[in-house]
């Protein structure tokens, strides 16, 4: 799904939207795109990806993934999701710009409306991880 595509899966909208496309879905796991700009809200003086975007691309990778399931499911808007929890994050190394990033979203088990993931960002086209976590994200029902 390309960046239009993706607006059809998750809340957020410019310029706090960090996902660019829902790569692939298979059972409990997805891979989503980020293309770091220049214009992204999170990036420092540097030029690099601040650790709480790399957080909220997870998280928005999670939403984008709950969003397909939703839309499989006939729902008509994305669902609403919050951070409850950030557990065991580890920044190996900012991403810069013209970096690509590729995130890698693993469902865990959902209890009363708070669903455990993981998530993995890599480097596009090789094995450095750039960061990992587990969250605890909390979906909004109506």
């Amino acid at each position: 799904m390309g960046n239009e595509d993706i607006k059809k899966l998750v809340p957020q909208r410019d310029p706090i939207l960090m996902v660019d496309s829902l790569m692939e879905v298979d059972g409990d796991v997805a891979v989503t795109c980020l293309s770091v700009r220049a214009d992204n809200y999170f990036i420092d003086e540097d030029l690099l990806l601040a650790e709480p975007g790399i957080i909220e691309h997870i998280a928005q990778s999670a939403s984008a993934f709950a969003g397909y399931r939703a839309m499989l499911a006939g729902a008509a808007e994305p669902p609403m999701g919050y951070i409850g929890e950030v557990k065991k994050f580890r920044c190996y190394r900012c991403p810069q710009v013209g970096d690509e990033l590729r995130t890698t979203i693993t469902m865990g088990a959902e209890m009363a409306g708070v669903t455990i993931i993981t998530g993995e960002v890599r480097f596009s086209g090789g094995d450095e991880i750039v960061a990992d976590t587990q969250m605890k994200i909390f979906i909004k029902t109506e």
